[in-house]
């Protein structure tokens, strides 16, 4: 690093002395011709400022070489009194690929007088680069103008062409927002009659459609049912009486509505604020009118015709609706007038709940049976017919009437099992069933009983364990192999409880048939002894609560509980 000064600057004699020094620096260092101008323009400034401000400065130059090579050269300008805190101190600095090794300013007037003619030869060389930047800017601004020229031309044909270019955007756009509404349309109809048809309950289809409409498509929606009764202060509007009369939509408002496929009436008194749309729901028969109150003042075309389809496919659905639940009633109807009324013995106190499924169609073959021999034994069957509907409960009709049968031929359960076992494999194909058979002896504590492919029957003993009665069952009733069942046998004492059911009480989709045996069995022995000895019936309620609560079932439910008395 060389460093030169300081030199004190008080007239103009030694600012020109300080800057032909800074110049004379610059170029032996190799700084490029408008770099070393700008740096010495900025420096004769300050210097100019130095002098107008009256006071004395000094004045020092720098040449450094960093480590990369490249050289610096610094110039300092500070107030010569160091008390002087009011005037800041003055750098700058320039670039340079070398450095020379000696700083010296101009010693006399022949000096400084050489370094002004090196200035003008700068100030030569900066407008000779001038000039020829401005030759050729005139030539780059004449080939602008050629090709100004050209492009005004290219405008002049590119125009029209644009004109018909925006006609046809706006077209495809308007092609475009058509189109994605259909879709709108489609998709919303789609999964409206998803929502509607994922019920057989006409009063969930009901309460449904009016969300689904309100408020995107419709301000209000009003049902009329033809087989609701009719109270004094019902009114219809007349869109709706003549959608009823004519089956037709109709359409009432203060204007023509020109919508396809539906009438306008003439504009009724008082005219509505919104337009209203009556469509008839028709199933096999006429069922209904919807009516919507629109949501706007118009009613499109499309959204107009996306409505009548949907009030057509939910009249079929309230249809299927209604014939689904004749069919589940007239179902439900036959198996509880096949269900057993339970016979009365001194020994043996029975109990039975029966509760067909709540969702899907609600009847199966599930089924109980209870009944005293002739040799006064108490025989309790449990049963479950896979399916559901009408063919279900009439195949479970014959199993209990052929186990009455049976018992009479047949002095133990197994026995019985085995002949239904070859009933059911002979006549009825790809169709199987389930049951547990139990046998109670007047005055003996030991009951006999078998089970085919029945959920293991539970036993709580008087002091309130619960034993789970898992032997290996023989095989569901049906299979299409030769099977001979087995009796088992266990000790039942006065005040214990043999609880019978079947898959519907203890298994869940999510979990499997196991966790549900366990909470049975937690909750039949939560039961009070009390209860137990004295009102099995509110004991079979209170055992169903906690495991059924209020959810919906999928399966049916039959349990039968056979609670041994003590006697005094």
């Amino acid at each position: 690093m060389n460093a030169a000064g300081p030199w004190t600057i008080t007239s103009a004699t030694d600012a020109a002395r300080a800057r032909a020094a800074a110049a004379r620096l610059t170029t032996a260092a190799g700084v490029a011709l408008i770099e070393r101008a700008r740096f010495l323009t900025a420096m004769t400034e300050k210097l100019r400022q130095c002098l107008e401000s009256g006071h004395t400065w000094d004045l020092s130059l720098r040449t450094d070489i960093p480590a990369d090579g490249h050289g610096r050269i610094d110039v300092t300008v500070r107030p010569a009194d160091p008390a002087a805190h009011d005037r800041p101190v003055w750098r700058l600095s320039v670039a340079c690929p070398g450095v020379p090794r000696d700083i010296t300013a101009p010693a006399n007037v022949t000096d400084i007088a050489e370094a002004l003619l090196a200035a003008d030869a700068d100030t030569a060389e900066l407008l000779g680069r001038l000039d020829a930047r401005d030759e050729q800017v005139r030539s780059y601004r004449d080939e602008l103008h050629h090709t100004n020229q050209g492009v005004l031309a290219l405008h002049a044909e590119l125009d029209s062409a644009d004109r018909s270019q925006h006609e046809l955007l706006k077209d495809e756009q308007a092609a475009r927002a058509q189109a994605e509404n259909a879709r709108h349309l489609l998709t919303f109809l789609t999964d409206a009659s998803d929502a509607l048809t994922a019920s057989l309950h006409a009063e969930d289809i009901l309460r449904r459609l009016p969300g689904l409409l309100v408020p995107r498509y419709a301000r209000h929606v009003d049902l009329w049912l033809f087989d609701e009764p009719a109270t004094l202060h019902t009114h219809r509007p007349a869109a709706a009486v003549t959608a009823a009369r004519t089956g037709r939509p109709q359409h009432a408002a203060a204007h023509a509505g020109d919508l396809p496929g539906v009438d306008d009436l003439p504009a009724p008194e008082p005219v509505p604020e919104h337009p209203l749309l009556s469509v008839p729901l028709l199933g096999r028969e006429p069922l209904g009118v919807l009516t919507l109150t629109a949501a706007g003042t118009r009613l499109e075309a499309d959204e107009t015709i996306m409505l009548i389809e949907l009030a057509r496919r939910t009249g079929i659905a309230l249809d299927n609706a209604r014939r689904y639940a004749q069919h589940r009633d007239t179902a439900e109807t036959l198996q509880r007038a096949q269900l057993t009324e339970l016979p009365t013995t001194r020994d043996v106190r029975l109990a039975a709940r029966y509760l067909p499924a709540t969702h899907g169609l609600n009847i199966g073959g599930d089924w109980y049976d209870a009944f005293v021999q002739p040799d006064g034994s108490l025989l309790v069957a449990v049963g479950d017919v896979t399916g559901h509907g009408l063919h279900a409960a009439v195949t479970m009709g014959q199993l209990r009437t052929a186990l009455r049968a049976y018992a009479l031929e047949s002095d133990t359960p197994a026995g019985i099992l085995t002949r239904l076992h070859r009933l059911v494999r002979s006549q009825q194909h790809e169709l199987y069933a389930t049951a547990v058979i139990a046998c109670f002896r007047p005055g003996d504590p030991t009951v006999l009983w078998a089970a085919a492919g029945h959920p293991p029957a539970l036993v709580r003993e008087p002091e309130g364990t619960i034993r789970v009665l898992d032997d290996k069952p023989g095989i569901m009733l049906g299979v299409p192999l030769p099977h001979r069942y087995r009796d088992h046998s266990l000790t039942l004492p006065p005040g214990s409880t043999l609880a019978l059911y079947t898959d519907g009480l203890v298994e869940r989709r999510s979990e499997g048939i196991d966790p549900g045996i366990h909470r049975l069995g937690r909750a039949l022995a939560a039961l009070g002894t009390a209860e137990l000895d004295h009102d099995l019936d509110a004991a079979a309620e209170s055992l169903l609560k906690p495991l059924l609560d209020e959810s919906e079932r999928d399966d049916d439910v039959c349990l039968l509980l056979c609670g041994r008395t003590r006697h005094p």
